[in-house]
């Protein structure tokens, strides 16, 4: 029981430091909402660290490919209701195909229209808050006592790792 604390507790302060710094680097903009499915990484990384979801290419892609398709689809369409739903079911698709699902991301295209967001928040807010994420996990994976799995597991992991998706099969 006291090993399951140990570890809850570093994994714990691992997600406070890389979380703060987040927040410190990006000043939370207009709309504190855009750091909102970084909060859902955070948990990937420090909690999942070696699910295929949580290794860079699905964490990096999945963030600024969600975000973009949200972005752009708020610059082109405005925020009307359908605009949200065409956001969130292109980037279902262009996700699954390019095998970079990590589903904190699935939030991005949902906040980016909400907050009216422009292309600088895709490098401002979203590129730094996921490098933070990423480094802060890499330098704590390394630091933790007698631990031997490393973050990243596996840089180019596919996630999913199949085309099988949902219930098809």
């Amino acid at each position: 029981m006291l090993r399951i604390i140990k570890r809850l507790v570093w994994v714990s302060l691992g997600a406070i430091v890389a979380l703060g710094l987040v927040l410190l680097a990006t000043k939370p903009p207009t709309s504190p909402l855009l750091l909102a499915s970084l909060g859902g990484s955070t948990i990937f990384l420090f909690g999942l660290t070696s699910a295929p979801a949580a290794q860079p290419r699905a964490l990096f892609g999945g963030h600024l490919i969600s975000a973009l398709i949200g972005i752009v689809c708020y610059q082109l369409f405005d925020d009307a209701l359908w605009v949200y739903l065409l956001a969130e079911v292109i980037t279902l698709v262009v996700l699954l195909l390019t095998q970079t699902v990590h589903p904190p991301a699935g939030a991005n295209p949902l906040i980016m229209i909400q907050a009216h967001a422009g292309f600088g928040h895709l490098v401002g807010v979203v590129l730094v808050g996921v490098t933070i994420l990423a480094v802060v996990a890499a330098i704590w994976s390394r630091l933790t006592p007698g631990k031997t799995l490393h973050y990243p597991v596996k840089w180019n992991e596919p996630s999913p790792q199949s085309k099988d998706w949902s219930v098809w099969s």
